[in-house]
């Protein structure tokens, strides 16, 4: 069979570490294969070479059966080859068209050549009269919603002649709406030929848009196979993923009751984003709070940490008011967030792991004229790398060039060394593999044993998977509370989609 891309013997290693082994890939065309792995499994590396981030060290690319050198991103372009990474990258006052063209304005390099807005509009309008869809490329980046950035981002590739595109993630960030969108301009896609490479942890999606999968594993590609009617055994690619059979994903329940309450909030309120939220989280459990994109969750977490104001209600630690005006005033008063968005939220970029860990609370670092004890600070860092089984050959390691699933981590990681009552977790396993999802929440229930811990989340077996009781947010009103063990995903659903109007059979 002649294939629309073959990658053979690849191997990559960074400072004697061998990221890839042999490792090999082949596609058709009008094929969409999901790549899947542990985070640090091998698929980044593999993509990143195919793109030419990175060089090879060894192995052999092949186009259309053509041996293809490809040593830079712009040797990937002139192969076909283009990337889509997560949360692509765009200038957000410039227009979609403008986001699509952006570094093939014209023919000319001079700096001085005036740029014909009315040709580069024309072509994409051009460009999208090709797919089954209406979006607006005039518009602002800034004004898009998520899907409609993701579809700039896969025009833009589609604009400089792909034939191979690789969607890295592409769902991390939407509605179950807008992915349903972005399925159906994959799918087009592969109808006209065009092959795709699906990185995902969600295993879901490989059923719904790809045609076939391959699994990485410590560096080597473990199985290639099709996909056969549409049907995807998780519990098969788990075991693959992770080289052994996978053990429950969510730990035990503990059998004896919370205490008393930690933290009660009373008719929480923010203009806008929710309204008259109230409930009490306890040390000894997890108190789980699930809503859809767009529901009012992300706001209530921010304020439950200091770093967005509420218009109305309490919230009540221990039986003392808190006037929580900063995320630095909440951590001094024992409550700590893990953010959903790590890369923005949760750590330092080009940063050590070291000083991520411990910049909440740098004075117990410190010595007695408050400057960094390095020596201390290594320490206690390393303490909690081993604790958490971070994957990393030094502490001085950045941790953006760490594995999403590590960087998740180290944010946790922060969370224990600020030593809090109250820790919330929102959206803690985004873009995360199985094997760190199983890591996270057995944390998360290690540190309920002495606090109280909340998990916020758009993932409504996350939520009831990990939480005691669960309350539903809906449009910014609590739907529904209940113990977890009163409850169903069907129910929680029901509650989120439509306040509970639907009728249920």
């Amino acid at each position: 069979m002649r294939y629309k891309l073959e990658m053979k013997g690849i191997d990559k290693s960074f400072a004697g570490m061998q990221a890839l082994c042999g490792a090999g890939l082949t596609l058709r065309e009008g094929e969409a294969r999901a790549l899947l792995g542990i985070n640090g499994a091998g698929k980044s590396t593999m993509i990143k070479i195919l793109s030419g981030v990175y060089t090879r060290d060894a192995g052999e690319i092949l186009i259309d059966g053509q041996p293809c050198q490809i040593h830079s991103p712009k040797d990937a372009l002139a192969c076909g080859i283009s990337a889509v990474y997560q949360d692509p990258q765009m200038i957000e006052s410039y227009t979609g068209y403008e986001n699509i063209y952006l570094g093939s304005e014209g023919p000319s390099r001079s700096i001085f050549s005036p740029i014909n807005r009315r040709r580069l509009r024309q072509a994409a309008l051009e460009l999208v009269s090709r797919y089954p869809f209406d979006i607006d490329v005039e518009k602002p980046v800034y004004l898009m919603t998520p899907v409609e950035r993701e579809i700039i981002a896969i025009l833009r590739a589609l604009s400089k002649n792909c034939k191979i595109l690789i969607l890295d993630e592409p769902t991390s960030i939407l509605t179950e709406k807008e992915k349903y969108i972005l399925f159906e301009f994959v799918h087009t896609l592969k109808k006209q030929g065009v092959s795709i490479i699906y990185i995902t942890h969600h295993l879901d999606e490989v059923a719904q848009v790809c045609d076939s999968f391959s699994v990485f594993r410590n560096g080597k590609v473990v199985c290639h196979e099709d996909i056969e009617n549409g049907q995807v055994d998780s519990d098969y690619i788990a075991e693959l993923m992770l080289g052994e059979r996978l053990s429950q994903l969510y730990p035990d329940r503990p059998t004896d009751a919370a205490v008393s309450p930690c933290l009660s909030v009373k008719g929480l309120s923010m203009a806008g984003k929710f309204e008259d939220i109230s409930f009490e989280a306890r040390r000894g459990e997890i108190y789980g709070i699930f809503g859809l994109v767009g529901s009012g969750i992300d706001e209530l977490s921010k304020t439950l940490f200091g770093a967005m104001q509420e218009s109305a209600g309490e919230i009540i630690k221990d039986g003392k008011r808190l006037a929580l005006a900063s995320p630095g005033q909440a951590i001094r008063k024992g409550i700590f967030l893990v953010p959903g968005n790590r890369k923005t939220e949760g750590f330092l970029n080009g940063l050590e792991i070291a000083f991520n860990i411990t910049i909440a609370r740098l004075d117990k670092a410190a010595d007695r004229l408050g400057l960094i004890n390095r020596r201390r600070e290594q320490t206690d860092a390393g303490a909690l790398v081993d604790k958490l089984s971070i994957a990393t050959p030094s502490l001085d390691k950045k941790v953006n060039e760490l594995s999403g699933g590590n960087q998740q981590k180290v944010v946790v990681a922060k969370g224990l060394y600020a030593g809090a009552d109250v820790y919330i977790f929102a959206e803690p396993t985004v873009g995360v593999d199985v094997g760190a999802k199983s890591a996270i929440y057995e944390t998360m229930r290690d540190l309920s044993r002495n606090a109280a811990v909340i998990i916020i989340s758009s993932e409504p077996e996350e939520v009831l998977g990990n939480a005691d009781r669960v309350m539903v947010v809906y449009k910014g009103h609590a739907a529904m509370e209940k113990s977890a063990a009163d409850t169903t995903l069907k129910e929680m659903l029901v509650h989120a989609i439509s306040n509970g109007e639907v009728t249920q059979g």
